[in-house]
């Protein structure tokens, strides 16, 4: 039996696993396949954040800290750098998609008097998409990301043959590769405020977390209450992309940088405990 100290952090998991079991039995991902990927995770966050001294963790004591054999720890090691690295290829797609929206509404190249997305035509001289995807994309192909903004419905095409935002944020198709990445991003984002704020020094600044609920909600109010989360959530990311976007350091400054943000979520829930 757990110990009494380890008792919360054993209902926790219970709690915020659910979902997680949920989604991955929907996405047809087996407890074996599960149980890997966490295998692989635990000994990644060992080897990365419990070095002694800020000497990297050696194998040693990244077996004593998940209780895995040391051959365990190296083959888990070997495939973690790998996994890391498609990681890092799958957040470029995303960001790449997010950029472009966000300076399609702001750069005051790509929008008309009233500040709204002008519609680019697909290439040629001044404002055109291919300059857009050029400015906050790099090298990815105008093509692609077009296709991949029609796509989720970020983007559509005019009479003309012209792209024009309907969205300010990329939201890929449900279910889609993507719209799976952007969701594990979500939660890493979630889950690693959750964890600061725990474990953090009581000197250190706590960063904001907080939600709004009521448990005696009848549900034909559903409907304009998702409305309202639509409207004033929306309103609220919007003003922080354009706060964000004002204090974003030029291109080729020099000096250390960070990502910086905010998350919105609806709570809903049913008091059976049936998710709807």
């Amino acid at each position: 039996m757990a110990s009494e100290p380890t008792r919360p952090i054993v209902h926790a998991c219970l709690r915020w696993l659910r979902p997680i079991a949920r989604w991955l039995l929907k996405s047809g991902i087996t407890w074996k396949e599960f149980a890997e990927l966490s295998r692989t995770v635990f000994v990644a966050v060992a080897a990365e954040e419990f070095g002694l001294r800020g000497r990297p963790t050696n194998v040693s004591r990244i077996a004593l800290l998940t209780g895995l054999t040391r051959r365990d720890v190296r083959r888990c090691r070997e495939s973690t750098l790998l996994d890391a690295t498609r990681a890092r290829r799958a957040e470029d797609d995303l960001n790449h998609a997010t950029r472009v929206l966000a300076g399609w509404h702001l750069d005051a190249e790509f929008i008309d008097e009233l500040g709204r997305p002008r519609p680019l035509p697909a290439s040629g001289e001044g404002a055109t998409f291919s300059a857009l995807v050029r400015r906050y994309a790099g090298d990815i192909p105008a093509t692609a990301l077009a296709k991949e903004l029609l796509l989720s419905g970020s983007v559509i095409r005019t009479d003309d043959g012209s792209y024009l935002a309907v969205r300010r944020y990329y939201m890929p198709r449900a279910m889609d590769g993507q719209a799976v990445e952007r969701a594990g991003h979500v939660l890493a984002d979630l889950t690693t405020t959750l964890e600061y704020n725990l474990s953090r020094d009581a000197s250190a600044p706590s960063r904001f977390e907080g939600r709004a609920q009521n448990r005696c909600v009848a549900p034909e109010h559903l409907p304009a209450f998702r409305a309202f989360m639509e409207r004033e959530a929306q309103g609220f990311l919007e003003r922080c992309d354009e706060w964000l976007s004002s204090h974003e350091a030029a291109p080729g400054a020099e000096g250390p940088s960070m990502r910086l943000g905010a998350g919105v979520y609806m709570i809903q829930e049913r008091l059976t405990g049936e998710q709807t």
